[in-house]
């Protein structure tokens, strides 16, 4: 069972390497898509091009594969189940496959030229997956151990600091563009 567990965790990894990742590349495209020719069309070209090898070559197969592994690892304690950390575990693991096919919806759309958001939507939408990654972790790790109450304080304040964190980085950007 350790084998099929540590699967599990590499997968969750380069899951959440190729989450995060891609929409640092959607972020690079939409910002791409403002620049002047040629420069336009090359960039938005290789963004097309290591965007799709990203999320077919490594984000789908390990989201694929954590859900096998991370199956197979409950089939050997079924008694996880009945533990009220695992419903939350599981909750916030469902998010995130919601975030995933969210995900690969605005890559067919870039894929397809739409542009429906702005970097600045974009790097808030990134930071989804970092506060579902704060969540499941401490779910998992602190178990019963973890309150209900502090749990959900400390996830919205986690919250509250990364957007506070974007903001600053747009100023400081804005300010830098404009030097």
């Amino acid at each position: 069972m350790l084998y099929v567990k540590a699967l599990h965790v590499i997968f969750i990894v380069t899951w959440f390497a190729g989450l995060f990742y891609i929409v640092r590349l959607f972020i690079y495209q939409v910002e791409a898509n403002e620049k002047p020719e040629p420069d336009r069309s090359i960039l938005i070209k290789e963004y097309k091009r290591n965007s799709s090898r990203l999320w077919f070559g490594i984000t789908w197969p390990s989201a694929i594969l954590t859900l096998i592994f991370g199956t197979w690892v409950l089939s050997y304690v079924p008694s996880y189940l009945s533990l009220g950390f695992m419903h939350i575990k599981l909750g916030l693991v469902l998010l995130l496959y919601v975030y995933h096919f969210l995900c690969h919806r605005i890559f067919k759309s870039l894929q397809k030229d739409e542009y429906k958001y702005s970097s600045q939507q974009l790097r808030v939408w990134n930071e989804v997956a970092t506060i579902l990654l704060v969540g499941i972790v401490f779910i998992i790790i602190l178990k019963s151990a973890l309150s209900m109450i502090w749990g959900l304080a400390g996830l919205i304040g986690f919250t509250v600091v990364l957007m506070l964190a974007i903001r600053l980085y747009k100023k400081v950007r804005e300010k830098n563009e404009k030097s």
